[in-house]
């Protein structure tokens, strides 16, 4: 099944829980399902985008903070479903891009990608971490129409910008969860209409240092919003190693990495 995967940069799990109630009213008319995750450590970007979508974690990888800007070395859920003969794409930060296509980032040849001998094979990258999320989810939404991609990321900044600028406990923070969930508001409906299954969660929280990195609950907790038919929205607890692998079921790709089954019908 086509899956998008979300993943809300700096998100806290309490904060999704109160702030996002159009994906909250979805769960309530039983199109889907909140879920609690703790992210691995350390509780930074570059290392948890790596364990999001491979299934490893940061010590194990090597990507253990934000400056190891090298390719990756494991298998992600691009690899797998582009190895399976489906279409990949992303509209991310650019690290995305230097861990799964090339590195380091040339915006002038990177930013717009179309190869389809690369993981990710259509993108829009950006490195601006104030760059819209207004504009990221319609850089997606443009990906998608255009390229009918098996399997999409979609990866926003602008939560965990204003968690560095005003702190986890700031009316900048929440605002800017309200405004992702406002977005998502746009989009979800059509793709679930269409057949899609979503996940959409956080690489790690913030804290009132205005930063992360560390083991507070606050940095540690995030969301997981699971829609689609693919879910059984029953009871389950999922960790962030096994996103990897339950995308992948969902697309029905092989992979050898851990997986919830208890969150798939």
């Amino acid at each position: 099944m086509k899956s998008i995967l979300v993943v809300l940069d700096g998100l806290n799990f309490q904060v999704a829980r109160d702030a996002m109630g159009y994906l909250q009213a979805q769960c309530a008319a039983g199109r889907g399902r909140l879920y609690q995750l703790e992210c691995e450590l350390p509780s930074l970007s570059r290392p948890l985008y790596e364990c999001i979508l491979t299934g490893v974690t940061p010590v194990l990888s090597g990507i253990v903070h934000n400056h190891v800007d090298r390719l990756s070395t494991g298998q992600s859920i691009f690899h797998y479903a582009r190895d399976a003969g489906l279409t990949t794409a992303a509209a991310a930060y650019h690290w995305v891009s230097e861990l799964y296509n090339r590195t380091p980032f040339d915006p002038a040849r990177d930013r717009h990608t179309d190869d389809k001998s690369l993981a990710i094979q259509h993108g829009h990258f950006y490195y601006d971490d104030a760059y819209p999320d207004s504009h990221l989810f319609d850089d997606a939404e443009s990906l998608r129409l255009k390229h009918h991609p098996d399997f999409l990321l979609i990866h926003p900044m602008n939560i965990d910008d204003a968690g560095h600028k005003f702190g986890l406990d700031s009316m900048q923070y929440r605002n800017k969860a309200r405004v992702a969930d406002g977005i998502l508001s746009h989009y979800l409906g059509t793709w679930l209409d269409e057949g899609y299954q979503v996940i959409v969660t956080a690489d790690h929280g913030m804290n009132n240092d205005r930063s992360h990195g560390g083991i507070l609950a606050e940095e540690r907790q995030v969301p997981m919003f699971v829609f689609g038919s693919a879910f059984s929205l029953q009871q389950a607890e999922p960790l962030q190693t096994e996103l990897c692998g339950t995308v992948c079921q969902l697309l029905n790709v092989s992979h050898d990495k851990p997986h919830c089954a208890d969150l798939l019908a």
